[in-house]
């Protein structure tokens, strides 16, 4: 069974009504109690688009770097979505009250339980989410923010690359990408892996010891940018 302290301190600091907090503790507890499934997994597709796919909450950095413009690929259910856009919400506060995030999904089944997951909580999220329903190859090339503060790369390891490469021209110098799962998956992301290590391309990154391996880059921007 796992332990629930992690999530329950996240909740207890997160700026939120009652009603949002008890509808986000459902949910993470429905995506804590099932089997571990990282992208690699050799498992029947269908098995795929039940499984919630939702990370941990304190994986979210979002307060910490006033981040207003996400995208974020691989939305699944849409409870990490939750999470981005009450992070989102609130730093726009400090920012002109401008920001969004930009959630993205390929499977119809799960785009729709998303939407209904975020209605639960109204005002709240609804207002912050940019949901676009197609291969990310695709809603990602045009209709990008002027500027992008974090990019959460949660999807598919061969899909990474192609969508930080769509990203790239908007990053912001100091915009972070997160990289849930990227040791478990570390086979599907060696092109990806190979792209931000090489200096030119403008990447900073490490590896913070979650469970499968949670990777955080930075943005420098590219020499003369």
């Amino acid at each position: 069974m796992p332990d629930f302290r992690t999530l329950d301190k996240a909740l207890a600091t997160l700026q939120a009504s009652d009603s949002v907090k008890e509808i986000l503790r459902d949910l993470h507890v429905q995506a804590l109690t099932e089997i571990p499934y990282v992208s690699t997994d050799d498992q029947p597709a269908g098995v795929a688009l039940q499984r919630f796919v939702a990370l941990e909450p304190d994986k979210l950095l979002l307060r910490a770097s006033r981040a207003t413009h996400v995208v974020e690929a691989g939305t699944s259910f849409g409870v990490s979505t939750i999470w981005l856009a009450l992070a989102v919400s609130q730093n726009a506060a400090f920012s002109g009250g401008h920001g969004k995030v930009i959630a993205t999904e390929n499977e119809t089944v799960k785009a729709d339980r998303a939407r209904r997951h975020w209605a639960q909580l109204g005002d709240a999220v609804l207002p912050w989410i940019d949901l676009r329903l197609e291969d990310i190859r695709e809603s990602l090339k045009t209709n990008l923010p002027e500027q992008i503060d974090f990019v959460l790369l949660d999807i598919w390891s061969y899909l990474a690359l192609p969508t930080l490469k769509l990203v790239q021209p908007k990053l912001r110098v100091g915009a972070t990408i997160v990289v849930d799962n990227a040791i478990a998956a570390a086979e599907g992301y060696k092109d990806f892996h190979a792209y931000i290590e090489d200096p030119k391309n403008g990447f900073k990154n490490t590896m913070v010891p979650y469970t499968g391996g949670l990777q955080v880059i930075v943005y420098v921007g590219k020499q003369g940018q």
